[in-house]
């Protein structure tokens, strides 16, 4: 649960699931938080839905989550507690403590309806106790209708009932101050009293009854009620939902959005009732569509301008080079052996950038700093970034060479006191102590050696923590990479090797910009937490 998507919707309904069926169409990761609590659950069916019309509600979204699966995008039944930004994204935390993480966030969650305190009509409400005539009117047209005067919007409600039958009663209730004369003049009833209770008979509505006693027939019951919007998770983010008026009352509450659905906080989305009140399930089943269309584009614009800073800067993973030009002469892929690396490290004074992994820091980014285990370090370029961002490290290589580069560049960043440096092979060393966070960037060894390196690294990852190993793709021959078939691995077959003591495991395969190549390269990345 601890992954990274591309885009994390918060609510299941139909804004959610449109705006998530668009991006995972446009082959973005996408999550979607549910927390089974749609507005119209009560209501029997869908109206004004072209195609879909008198659809139940709960096959309606039965079907949209069914398409989302066909574009691999994922659903699960949890609440948001709190939605926190950092520099690399979002990071959403669920109600059972889980957390996963986003470069977007869609905030679908919809509105919860305040019904006044009259009894028995919650138990009814969506049923034959309505708020909205395009919703509900056709299917109680003709029939005995009451309309309970709850606020500034009993007038025109009550007009648009009328339009629909011709036996329409207001209740006055607790509202005094109305303009009764377009009601009286459309041949509109006004029963003064306030309402103590709806009754019904065979589950179905017959009566109001006044705290006098008095019951007026009535067969269906229009409560125009306030809507309050479910964003109490988006305070901390500085979001605070504002009224929305009508004739100078307020009738509501809204996140402010602009029209495709972005907020005040970049990367911050809002689609459907939680940005629009008035908005009937096909309107919110578009705004979900355009804020995932719109939440897209941003993304492409980040990519290709990503792409071009990386075209720009130097290299940074010198190995795509090497094999690179080895391809490009038709000659043998470089050698992986201990020998042969110190032998290419003692060639040149720098052999890498510097740099981090950029798998490294998508997945470090959410952790909170502890002791980190950095395998094949390299020249320490991810050492270094852990430990500049609060990690203690231990990093282990077998080149001599390397280890003593890394360790006058901690001196240089003064944070020489945060890095134990170890020259050994990984293939051999076994690890005295456990580790927050486990770490290996393409360790590409003998896969007899590997498997027991591996095994080892997993051993080390202490309970609650992070294993992370990330590879060449095997099937990435197009970017200059050799197959190398025994030292060659996939996540999946790493994953495959874990027992069960760990509390969540997954393995796919990433795409990135070649550091100073105009390619895209895939690396094969495993993300386990341990129990």
């Amino acid at each position: 649960m601890d992954e990274k998507y591309d885009v994390v919707v918060v609510g299941g309904g139909a804004a959610g699931l449109s705006g998530a069926v668009a991006l995972a169409r446009s082959r973005r990761s996408v999550l979607v938080v549910d927390s089974g609590e749609p507005r119209n659950a009560p209501a029997g069916h869908v109206h004004n839905y072209l195609g879909r019309e008198s659809t139940p509600p709960a096959e309606l979204l039965s079907l949209g989550r069914a398409e989302l699966a066909g574009y691999s995008g994922e659903v699960v039944a949890q609440t948001v507690t709190s939605i926190a930004k950092g520099d690399n994204g979002f990071e959403i935390s669920l109600a059972d403590g889980r957390r996963t993480h986003a470069r977007r966030v869609l905030v679908a969650t919809g509105l919860v309806d305040e019904l006044p305190e009259v009894a028995g009509l919650a138990a009814r409400w969506g049923r034959d106790v309505l708020h909205c005539p395009y919703c509900h009117g056709w299917e109680v047209r003709d029939r005995a209708v009451g309309v309970l005067s709850t606020g500034p919007m009993t007038v025109h409600q009550a007009l648009m009932w009328r339009q629909l039958t011709d036996d329409v009663v207001v209740f006055r209730h607790t509202q005094r101050d109305f303009d009764e004369a377009p009601l009286l003049a459309r041949g509109i009833r006004i029963v003064d009293g306030v309402v103590a209770a709806v009754e019904a008979e065979s589950d179905q509505l017959t009566g109001v009854r006044l705290e006098s006693g008095e019951v007026v027939a009535r067969e269906a019951l229009a409560v125009a009620a306030p809507a309050r919007t479910r964003a109490d998770f988006l305070a901390p983010l500085g979001i605070e939902p504002e009224p929305v008026e009508f004739n100078g009352f307020v009738i509501g509450t809204r996140v402010p959005a602009d029209t495709a659905g972005r907020t005040s906080v970049p990367g911050l989305w809002v689609a459907g009732n939680v940005t629009d009140m008035r908005a009937q399930v096909v309107v919110s089943a578009a705004a979900g569509l355009m804020a995932g269309a719109a939440i897209n584009g941003e993304l492409v614009e980040e990519e290709a301008a990503e792409a071009v800073r990386l075209r720009e800067r130097p290299f940074s993973h010198e190995m795509e080079r090497e094999v690179a030009r080895a391809n490009e002469h038709h000659a043998e892929p470089p050698p992986f052996d201990r020998a042969s690396w110190e032998e290419r490290y003692r060639s040149r004074d720098e052999m890498w950038s510097g740099r981090p992994n950029d798998q490294l820091v998508t997945e470090a980014r959410g952790l909170e700093p502890g002791h980190a285990l950095d395998a094949g370090c390299g020249e320490g370029g991810d050492a270094l970034w852990l430990a500049q961002q609060g990690w203690r490290v231990t990093a282990v290589d077998f080149s001599t060479t390397a280890i003593e580069r890394g360790r006058a560049q901690a001196a240089k960043l003064g944070v020489a006191d945060r890095i134990t440096w170890v020259a050994a092979d990984v293939g051999e060393w076994a690890p005295e102590s456990k580790f927050d966070l486990v770490t290996s960037h393409f360790l590409h060894i003998p896969s007899a050696a590997r498997t027991v390196a591996f095994a080892r690294l997993a051993e080390a990852v202490a309970p609650g923590g992070t294993l992370l190993v990330v590879g060449h793709d095997p099937a990435d021959h197009h970017a200059g990479r050799p197959h190398m078939a025994d030292m060659m691995f996939t996540a999946e077959e790493v994953a495959e090797t874990l027992d069960q003591s760990w509390a969540s495991v997954a393995a796919d395969v990433r795409e990135r910009p070649a550091v100073g190549a105009e390619m895209v390269v895939r690396d094969t990345v495993l993300v386990a937490r341990k129990r």
